[in-house]
């Protein structure tokens, strides 16, 4: 069985002057990574892909360079566009998100509409998947986008309950049937 790693980064240098999308990882979130890379039984990782975002890319290669690997981007693996927005503080920010996955249907404040970015995760991970023959192949991306993908593969509505507790979470599934493994683990504690 290969199997697949959805990874979320873990925490950021927030900079309400900065594109979220260009945001770079805190040091706690350098080290937490770290420790996941040297740590984890992730078999014999024989791929990573990131989403575009800095910080995806940067968790992204901290876990290639473990294993001796490249690291491969794909724009569909980004997270959910709130660029209508931009940068929100973290009480509004979780009342958006909430409103983000209690109606997937709709463009919460010019939001990218749930189902929209879950249509476009799954297709980036079939994507990459379908030229895969390793091991194992870790994604690192996003938490937003993860959850939207593990509640299809796990055959549920969208919903934030099924979302990561915070920052630096992974789940698995088996490449073949899409069937999940285990949900959502803390990469390293804080």
């Amino acid at each position: 069985m290969s199997a697949a790693y959805f990874i979320t980064h873990p925490e950021v240098v927030v900079d309400p002057n900065t594109p979220v999308p260009q945001w770079h990882l805190s040091d706690t979130g350098v080290h937490r990574m770290r420790a996941f890379a040297s740590q984890a039984d992730l078999g014999r990782l024989s791929a990573v892909w990131a989403s575009t975002e800095t910080k995806a890319i940067e968790a992204a290669g901290i876990l290639a360079g473990q294993f001796g690997l490249p690291v491969g981007v794909h724009h569909g693996l980004h997270e959910n566009d709130r660029s209508a927005t931009g940068f929100l503080p973290p009480s509004e920010f979780d009342r958006m998100a909430d409103a983000f996955f209690a109606r997937p249907e709709e463009s919460v404040r010019g939001w990218e509409r749930a189902v929209d970015a879950q249509a476009r995760v799954a297709a980036a991970v079939d994507d990459i998947l379908q030229g895969f023959s390793g091991e194992s192949i870790g994604f690192v991306a996003h938490g937003g986008v993860g959850t939207l993908l593990l509640c299809k593969y796990l055959g549920i509505p969208i919903t934030r309950t099924a979302d990561q507790p915070f920052q630096g979470h992974f789940w698995a599934f088996d490449v073949a049937t899409r069937r999940v493994i285990h949900r959502w683990r803390e990469i390293a504690p804080r």
